[in-house]
Parts: C-alpha cells; structure tokens; sequence
C-alpha cells in the first residue's frame, strides 16, 4: 500500500479584510479554508468550523452591503474580456499538436511532492522554482482531445494554469520565510524566529508573474493573549517571547 502526505489545509489563502470579508479585488469575498484566515501556521481541520461560522457570516454580510452600495450601477464585463477569456478556454481543444495535460500534471506533482514538500530546504525550492519556470510553457501548450461536455482532460488542461500559480506563490513564499513555525519547516532554517512571526508574505500576479512582499501583521492584544495557556504559546513563540509574555503577564 502506497502512503503519501495529502493536501488537507493550505498555509494561507485570499488576503481578505476581516470585518467585512472583501478581498483585494473589488466584488471578492471570502471565507473559511480558501481565506488567509486567523490561525496562521496552525491551520487544523477542527479550526475550519469557527472560519465559516464567524467569517463566513461577516463576509455574507459584507458581500450584501457591497451590493447594496452599488446601487443600479452594477459593474459588467466587456465583451472583449469575454471573447478573450473563451477564446482561451478552447485553446487546448482547438490545438493540432500539445503535450497531454496528465503527463505535465504528473511532473508538476511530483516537482511539488519531492522538493516543496513537508520538510523543505532551500536548494531544492530554488531547483523547483527553476523546473515550474520551464513547466509554464508547456502549461500554456497543452493539447485535449473531444469536446466540451464531461471531458476530464480538458478541464485538467484549464487547471493547470491555476495549479501552476498556486505551487510558485508556495514555492516562493516557503523560500522567502527562513523559519520553521506550525506546518512550516525548513530543515535549513529549524528554529522560530520572532521576526518572522510579525509579517505576513502576500503575493499577487502582476504582469504575468508571481511577486511577493512583506505585510506587518498587527500584534495580538495582551488581553487575548492571556486567554491562551502556556503549552499552547511555546508552539508559536520562541523562549524570548514566552519569557517576555510572563512578564507582562506579571504586571497585569
């Protein structure tokens, strides 16, 4: 029996407003597992739940006040963007000659598993993000085979745009944070660093490539900080930390 790690939670997601849900893009909400959400490295499936419930709440909420506001003016699409954005959908039936969808998949799967996989170093992402820079062309390239009704192949081939994207943003992300914390490790980087712990590393697409930068997170408020036991807190703060927080739990 083969046994391998599997993709139940990832580290991070839509960088959203908290109160109201809306994402970066106007008219994009989010919620729950897809969002950055508020548990950072300890993204537990137990955690999922509170993310719909509150979250989820917050950006219904937030979704129909943005409507609301809108009033009659509603934002359309320009036909243009239609023709271009079907014109690409059927690129990969239309094409005389491609690479099968599977196989690219196959290796972006396995460039992901064998060096941004659990634990991580940074030479071997630097070598993953060198194999996903040669995988782009062949992704825009790939070829399916029949029609537009229940036809797997072509909606693999449409997907892996999008997984192509996901796995450099984490490519490039896991590089750029040198720590290990929660589901993070870097067997080069083994220890917490409490620098590290005050940013958030948000990337975006920008003239058709990833790019990255750093977000001061704000930190948490010492009476939520009390409401965590101490076993709990060594998971995320380093011995300098604990030892401060004792401190300031002290002179409250």
């Amino acid at each position: 029996m083969e046994v391998g790690p599997t993709c139940h939670y990832v580290m991070g997601g839509v960088e959203v407003d908290a109160d109201t849900g809306a994402a970066v893009v106007p008219g994009l909400f989010a919620a729950g597992e897809v969002a950055g959400g508020m548990h950072g490295s300890n993204r537990l499936g137990g955690n999922s739940l509170s993310d719909l419930l509150v979250f989820g709440r917050r950006s219904g909420l937030g979704a129909a006040a943005y409507v609301d506001e809108l009033g009659t003016d509603h934002p359309a699409v320009a036909e243009e963007d239609l023709a271009d954005t079907t014109a690409a959908a059927r690129a990969p039936l239309e094409r005389e000659a491609g690479e099968n969808p599977y196989t690219v998949h196959h290796e972006l799967q396995d460039t992901m598993n064998d060096l941004v996989g659990i634990i991580r170093r940074g030479s071997e992402i630097e070598e993953a993000l060198e194999i996903l820079d040669k995988l782009r062309d062949r992704v825009a390239n790939v070829r399916s085979e029949g029609g537009t009704i229940y036809n797997p192949g072509w909606h693999l081939a449409l997907d892996l745009r999008n997984m192509l994207l996901v796995s450099e943003s984490i490519a490039r992300a896991a590089l750029e944070r040198e720590e290990s914390r929660g589901g993070h490790t870097r067997d080069d980087f083994p220890d917490m660093s409490p620098e590290w712990r005050k940013v958030n590393l948000v990337v975006s697409l920008r003239d058709g490539r990833v790019r990255l930068r750093q977000r001061a997170v704000d930190p948490l408020r010492p009476d939520l900080l009390e409401l965590f036991e101490h076993e709990e807190l060594t998971k995320y703060l380093t011995k300098d930390e604990l030892a401060a927080d004792a401190t300031a739990k002290e002179e409250l």
